[in-house]
């Protein structure tokens, strides 16, 4: 792989797996105690639903947004990582994270390192806290309310290939700011939800996979 050119180079993380050591969400039910009724659920709902479901069983039981905080900033993240994540940043790479997580728990995690403001965008499962204190986890791609958005690859609640193809068109027009000349754009992903959108990817671009 050749050099990265600075503003030309836009570098896409999963998060699980790939930024953090372990993937969040069984980590978070783990943590707060709920890993039997999580795997008796698990057969029954799709994992958003599903865990939007357990934030909900977890606040039942009196877990509190704090509670989920603390687990979330216990989530190992190895040193070099986060001096990769620096390096590239100054190198003037665009960082983003493209993650079927959810925002609640990836911002969490980047604050607790202080590496959320070297991201530039971040595509995920919207989360929020609502007005009982529970936190709410919902579809990127919402599916409740027609067809989803059509990729056998992916999961319904999320293409990681539409959200890249958004991302190469947005930046090679200029819409993302900075130089409209051609970019180069490098994956990092671990899993089988990270196949889809390395096929969006075109010759000069680079993909990295986890490797065991």
């Amino acid at each position: 792989m050749g050099s990265m050119k600075g503003s030309s180079t836009v570098i896409v993380f999963d998060f699980d797996l790939t930024i953090i050591d372990c993937d969040s969400d069984p980590w978070v039910i783990e943590q707060l105690g709920a890993t039997p009724l999580f795997q008796a659920l698990l057969p029954t709902l799709p994992w958003n639903p599903l865990m939007d479901k357990m934030m909900g069983e977890l606040h039942d039981q009196g877990k509190t947004i704090s509670d989920i905080e603390q687990s979330l900033k216990t989530i190992p993240l190895y040193p070099e990582t986060i001096r990769a994540i620096k390096f590239a940043f100054s190198m003037g790479c665009e960082l983003r994270i493209v993650s079927d997580a959810n925002m609640f728990f990836i911002k969490t995690i980047l604050q607790a390192h202080d590496l959320l403001q070297y991201f530039t965008e971040i595509k995920t499962n919207p989360a929020f806290v609502d007005e009982k204190g529970r936190l709410r986890i919902q579809p990127f791609h919402p599916f409740t309310e027609g067809p989803p958005h059509g990729c056998s690859l992916c999961p319904p609640n999320m293409c990681k290939g539409a959200i890249i193809d958004e991302i190469m068109r947005k930046s090679l027009s200029g819409e993302s700011g900075g130089s409209v000349d051609k970019k180069q754009f490098i994956y990092l992903g671990d899993g089988s939800g990270d196949f889809c959108p390395s096929l969006k990817l075109r010759d000069g671009d680079h993909v990295l996979p986890r490797k065991e």
